[in-house]
């Protein structure tokens, strides 16, 4: 309980694990529709009804880099690159497709650029695939 209490937390690396994992879980179940033909087809007339450039391609190149963005911040492998594609496609999700209403409608992908942010600058922590392969460059804290 004290440990619970106290200011000093219950662990940094392990916090940050468990954040980045959801994150990533997170981005992978939002991404896997870029697998449903059906939901697709679905994205692309809805983008097509709001005269979006190319909209098959802009559907499939959304989802594909949530998806992408999903299995690269959960592996924490390469978490910088993956944040950067996370960001700019929640970011244009945020102030292209919807109007910037981060406190009310876009509030759900705003989160998502956020928390981009927070591991692009943190990094993925310890326990993490960039860490394994590159080493203490990348540890964050």
């Amino acid at each position: 309980m004290k440990k619970l209490l106290s200011w000093h937390g219950l662990g940094q690396e392990g916090g940050l694990l468990v954040i980045r994992l959801m994150v990533g879980a997170f981005m992978l179940y939002h991404g896997w529709e870029v697998f449903d033909g059906e939901k697709m087809n679905g994205y692309a007339k809805w983008l097509t009804d709001m005269q979006f450039p190319s909209p098959v391609l802009m559907g499939y190149l959304g989802k594909g880099t949530e998806w992408l963005s999903g299995l690269l911040i959960t592996l924490g492998l390469l978490t910088r690159f993956a944040c950067l594609i996370m960001a700019v496609t929640m970011s244009i999700i945020t102030f292209g497709i919807g109007e910037g209403r981060i406190f009310m409608q876009e509030q759900h992908p705003f989160l998502f650029v956020v928390l981009a942010m927070v591991f692009f600058f943190v990094g993925p922590g310890r326990w993490s695939l960039d860490y394994v392969l590159f080493g203490k460059m990348n540890r964050s804290i």
